[in-house]
């Protein structure tokens, strides 16, 4: 089999940037309409709902912890990537709720527009060798190792925290989250494809 090429430093940096831009809109969809998501973005939703603190500075804080299994399991350029589109998601979704504002989002229509639109976000990252960090790395290692898809290791770990998201929001606003959370990790599995295209 032959090596793939690999990316231009330009083509991540537009990769990371785009796929940064489309997550970060579709999380200021997702919290103006009081939903939650999944794996650690889901987390600092959670956190900044019961806290009232920004979601930027949360998960960015929230995805700490992580970097360490990054740099040991996926290498220093991943680390780095990872860690730089962390941090222009924490600036983008600190930015956008200053800049966009909406008079009325209907709460299922806005669960499945983040998902088709983060899906596409996550996957652009994941070809350029970055993620949003946390389960995403756990997610992309496990899926590099074994050939689990990476889109079903998320949802896994989703269902746990929309489990505790039941004791913080309505339960309909949570089955309205989830069916978002299907769209965006039905995406990455279907279109994160080792096997077809995974470049780095």
């Amino acid at each position: 089999m032959t090596d793939r090429p690999q990316h231009s430093l330009f083509e991540d940096a537009q990769g990371i940037a785009f796929g940064t831009a489309m997550c970060g809109f579709g999380v200021h969809l997702l919290t103006a309409a009081g939903l939650v998501t999944g794996q650690t973005a889901g987390l600092a939703v959670l956190i900044s709902y019961a806290t009232g603190w920004a979601f930027g500075p949360v998960f960015f804080v929230v995805n700490l912890p992580f970097y360490w299994l990054a740099l040991r399991r996926m290498g220093v350029a991943f680390t780095v990537k990872t860690f730089l589109a962390v941090g222009l998601l924490a600036l983008v979704t600190t930015a956008l709720p200053l800049l966009i504002t909406f008079d009325r989002l209907e709460p299922l229509t806005t669960a499945l527009i983040f998902g088709a639109i983060t899906g596409p976000g996550l996957l652009a990252l994941f070809r350029h060798g970055a993620s949003l960090g946390g389960i995403g790395i756990l997610a992309l290692y496990l899926q590099d190792k074994t050939g689990l898809r990476a889109g079903w290791v998320q949802l896994g770990f989703d269902a746990l925290l929309f489990a505790a998201a039941l004791l913080l929001l309505p339960p309909l606003l949570v089955l309205y989250s989830l069916a978002g959370a299907v769209v965006l990790n039905v995406v990455i599995a279907v279109n994160h494809r080792r096997d077809r295209y995974v470049a780095t």
